[in-house]
């Protein structure tokens, strides 16, 4: 039985990503017809902004999450799937974000917006799913010196996103600039929104980024 922040997701026409990573058309449709939905309700409501939200949620209109998670499922999903690069898992993951969103806006504190909040949750949520599942390996801080004369790594990944090379690659660098890449490349936050998604500063991510791309590098030229 669906109850609670389940039974919001399902409402919301939660339903797995087609291929490639994207958000078919699908997805508009509920998959759990017992579950009703106050569709004039939710056309009112299309419109506000997150905050307007977030407001109505915490008094109670179960509608306003239902709108929250068909606005921002897309942005959600394909972070997850960059950091498993599995439909399944990151479907999985993106209803868990959700999930642990319909228990924690309540005490959202409205100290960034909510969809940098959201990429907050599902950095963690994606963070702990490779904790569990990638072995033990050698770190790979020490990055060289990123020559840029040569090939612009950050060019590489942009045109060979689909390559199963790059994907390997990045799967194999340490989670914060793992986390840094998936963000600023494939998410396109700013060094300072992916400051506030990570709790650091944004020299760290700056860093962060620079090593990725370096460490990123010397992967591809040693595959």
């Amino acid at each position: 039985m669906r109850t609670g922040s389940g039974e919001a997701l399902y409402a919301a026409g939660w339903t797995a990503p087609g291929q490639g990573g994207r958000v078919t058309a699908a997805e508009s449709a509920r998959p759990d017809k017992s579950v009703p939905v106050d569709e004039g309700r939710a056309a009112s409501l299309a419109e506000a902004d997150d905050r307007t939200l977030i407001d109505a949620f915490r008094a109670g209109d179960r509608v306003a999450f239902d709108v929250i998670v068909v606005r921002h499922r897309r942005n959600v999903y394909q972070l997850c799937y960059r950091f498993v690069n599995n439909h399944e898992d990151a479907s999985d993951l993106a209803q868990d974000v959700f999930v642990r969103a319909f228990k924690g806006l309540r005490n959202f504190k409205g100290d960034s917006s909510l969809s940098t909040w959201l990429y907050r949750v599902g950095v963690n949520a994606c963070l702990n799913k490779l904790a569990v599942k990638r072995p033990p390996m050698a770190p790979i801080d020490a990055a060289p010196h990123v020559d840029g004369r040569a090939v612009d790594p950050l060019a590489e990944i942009v045109r060979d996103e689909r390559a199963l090379v790059v994907r390997a690659a990045i799967r194999k660098l340490p989670p914060k600039q793992r986390a840094t890449l998936v963000l600023r490349v494939y998410q396109e936050l700013s060094h300072e929104e992916i400051a506030r998604v990570l709790g650091s500063s944004v020299g760290a991510v700056k860093a962060n980024f620079f090593h990725a791309l370096g460490n990123l590098k010397r992967l591809l030229q040693s595959s």
